[in-house]
C-alpha cells in the first residue's frame, strides 16, 4: 500500500464514524496533508450538517494551520451544488488547495463529475480512483440508489451452527434469543443505517418487536410489515408507536375490503396501509421495492423469518447478507430452520467481499450477492 492509499484509507476510517447519522446521504471522510504531515481531519457527522470537506478545513483553522497549497484526500467527489449546505468545491477553491485526491465519483444526477470539473477549471489537480472499491463498499446503498433509483436490500438473521433461527424454550443461559448482547448492539447499528426495516407478520405476532434503532440517530427508519391477511394485532408495539415511528402495512387488497374494522383501528393509530392485488397467490415484492424506492428509502433491512428471507433470495432481490452465528447446536430445542424443507430455496447463493468479525462468542458474516456487484 503506497502513501496515497494509506491516506485515503485514513479518510475512509473517518467516514465510517458518520454511518447511521447521515442517511440518506453518504458517509464521507477527508484528510488534508501538507509537507507530508496531516494537518486536518474531518467527516460528515450528521444529516443536514457540514460535509466532510468543510469540517476538515475547519479542523485546519482550529489547529492554526493554513491549508493553502496542501492536498486533500476525500472519499467521495466534492459536491458542487447548493443543498442543505453550500457547495464544497467552492470552499476547497477558496482555501487554495493545490491537489484533491478523490476515491470515487458521485453517481448522483446533480454530481456525476461536475464537482471534479469545477476543481479542474479552478486550476486544482484532481486524481480519482484511489481505494475506489473500498469507497464503493462503504456507501453501497447510496451508490445503488443514486445510480438506479432502487433501494439496497440487506437480509439479516441470527442462527445457531445447525441453522436454527429461533428457540422452542429458553436456553441454559435463561435467554430466549439466539445471539448475544454484543451482536444485538451491532444490529442496532445496522438499523441506524437503514431507511426501512421489514419483517413478516409471524415475527410481529411471535416477538412483538419495536423495530427501532437504539439509541436513535439521524432520520427514523420506516417499519414495514408483510401482512397478507391483515392479522397485525391492534395492540402490538408497532401500532402503539406508529405516530412516532413510520409504520407501513403491506397487505392484499381483498384483506382491506373484508376487514374494514381492522383498517380503521390501525390507521387511526398512525399506521399506513399499502395494498397489492393478489394475482399470483403471493405478495409482489418487486412492487413493494418500487414503492419504497419512490418514497426515498435507499436501504431496506429485512429481519424476517426463513420464509420472508427466502422470498427475497428466490426473487433475486437481495444485495447483502448479514448473518450472526452463535456457537450452539440447538437440535430439537431450535426451530425455524434457515435451510429447512419449508423454505424451498433451490439454488445456491454465492457471496463476495466476505467480511468476518467476532462479537463476543458470536461471529458475524457479511457478504454481497453477485447482483449487488453489478449495481455499485
Amino acid at each position: 500500500m503506497n502513501q496515497d492509499e494509506k491516506l485515503m484509507m485514513s479518510a475512509l476510517a473517518l467516514a465510517r464514524r458518520g454511518i447511521g447519522s447521515v442517511k440518506p446521504n453518504p458517509a464521507v471522510g477527508a484528510v488534508i496533508v501538507k509537507g507530508n504531515r496531516v494537518i486536518g481531519k474531518g467527516w460528515h457527522k450528521k444529516f443536514g450538517g457540514p460535509h466532510a470537506e468543510i469540517n476538515v478545513l475547519e479542523d485546519c483553522t482550529s489547529l492554526g494551520v493554513d491549508p493553502r497549497g496542501a492536498a486533500m484526500y476525500v472519499t467521495l467527489e466534492p459536491c458542487s451544488h447548493h443543498g442543505k449546505t453550500g457547495p464544497c468545491t467552492q470552499a476547497i477553491i477558496a482555501a487554495g488547495l493545490a491537489k484533491v485526491f478523490v476515491a470515487m465519483i458521485d453517481p448522483s444526477e446533480h454530481a456525476g463529475g461536475k464537482g471534479i470539473e469545477q476543481l479542474h477549471n479552478a486550476g486544482i489537480e484532481v486524481q480519482t480512483g484511489i481505494c475506489e472499491t473500498e469507497a464503493k463498499l462503504l456507501n453501497a446503498p447510496f451508490i445503488k440508489f443514486a445510480a438506479t433509483g432502487r433501494c439496497w436490500v440487506t437480509l439479516k438473521w441470527a442462527q445457531s451452527i445447525d441453522g436454527k433461527l429461533a428457540v422452542t424454550e429458553p436456553l441454559p443461559s435463561g435467554s430466549g434469543r439466539i445471539s448475544g448482547e454484543q451482536s444485538r448492539k451491532d444490529v442496532h447499528k445496522l438499523r441506524r443505517r437503514a431507511g426501512g426495516i421489514l419483517v413478516g407478520i409471524n415475527t410481529v405476532i411471535t416477538d412483538d418487536p419495536l423495530l427501532t434503532a437504539r439509541p436513535s440517530k439521524g432520520k427514523k427508519a420506516a417499519r414495514i410489515v408483510l401482512d397478507n391477511h391483515l392479522k397485525i394485532p391492534p395492540d402490538c408495539k408497532l401500532i402503539k408507536t406508529a405516530k412516532k415511528h413510520p409504520l407501513l402495512i403491506y397487505t392484499r387488497q381483498d384483506s382491506v375490503l373484508t376487514k374494514p374494522e381492522i383498517v380503521e383501528k390501525i390507521t387511526k393509530k398512525g399506521a399506513e396501509i399499502l395494498t397489492y392485488q393478489d394475482t399470483q397467490g403471493c405478495s409482489n415484492l418487486h412492487f413493494l421495492l418500487d414503492e419504497l424506492s419512490k418514497r426515498g428509502i435507499a436501504h431496506l433491512l429485512v429481519e424476517g423469518g426463513p420464509r420472508v428471507l427466502t422470498s427475497f433470495l428466490k426473487e433475486g432481490l437481495a444485495d447483502e447478507i448479514v448473518v450472526y452465528i452463535t456457537p450452539r447446536i440447538l437440535g430439537a430445542q431450535g426451530s425455524a430452520d434457515i435451510t429447512g424443507p419449508m423454505v424451498e430455496l433451490t439454488q445456491a447463493v454465492g457471496l463476495h467481499h466476505v467480511d468476518i468479525k467476532r462479537f463476543g462468542e458470536d461471529v458475524r458474516l457479511t457478504g454481497l450477492t453477485g447482483k449487488a456487484l453489478s449495481e455499485i
